[in-house]
C-alpha cells in the first residue's frame, strides 16, 4: 500500500480500475483481426433497368463526380475518409488513394 490511509480494498479496487481502463493487448488481436471490406468509390449514377441492360463491351456510365473530385473511401458501407487517387506503381499500372480528409461519424452514431 502506497498510502498508510489506504485499505487492502482500496488498493484492490484501484488496481481493478486500471485494469478495466487499460484492456491487454490480446483483449485488441481478436479485434484488429476482424476482417473490413474497403472501396473507394469514384462516383455514383442512378438508371433505368433497361438502360443498364443495354450496357455492353465499351459502354461508358457517365458519374456524378468530376475529374479531381475527392473518391470516397467506404468501410462495411460508411464512409470513412476522403482522398484522391493517386499512381501506386507505374510499372505494374496501379492505382491507390492518398487520404486528404478523415470522416468523423456524427455525434449520435458513435454511441451506437
Amino acid at each position: 500500500m502506497e498510502n498508510e490511509y489506504e485499505t487492502p480494498d482500496d488498493e484492490h479496487e484501484q488496481q481493478a480500475h486500471a485494469s478495466a481502463a487499460a484492456p491487454s493487448a490480446s483483449r485488441y488481436d481478436a479485434i484488429l483481426s476482424i476482417p473490413v471490406t474497403v472501396q473507394v468509390v469514384l462516383g455514383t449514377t442512378t438508371m433505368p433497368v433497361a438502360s443498364l441492360m443495354k450496357l455492353g463491351r465499351g459502354a461508358v456510365v457517365s458519374l456524378d463526380q468530376k475529374v479531381g473530385d475527392p473518391v470516397n473511401v467506404v468501410v462495411n458501407g460508411r464512409v470513412v475518409a476522403r482522398g484522391e487517387v493517386v499512381v501506386v506503381d507505374e510499372d505494374s499500372a496501379r492505382y491507390g488513394v492518398s487520404l486528404t480528409e478523415i470522416v468523423t461519424a456524427p455525434r449520435d452514431e458513435r454511441s451506437v
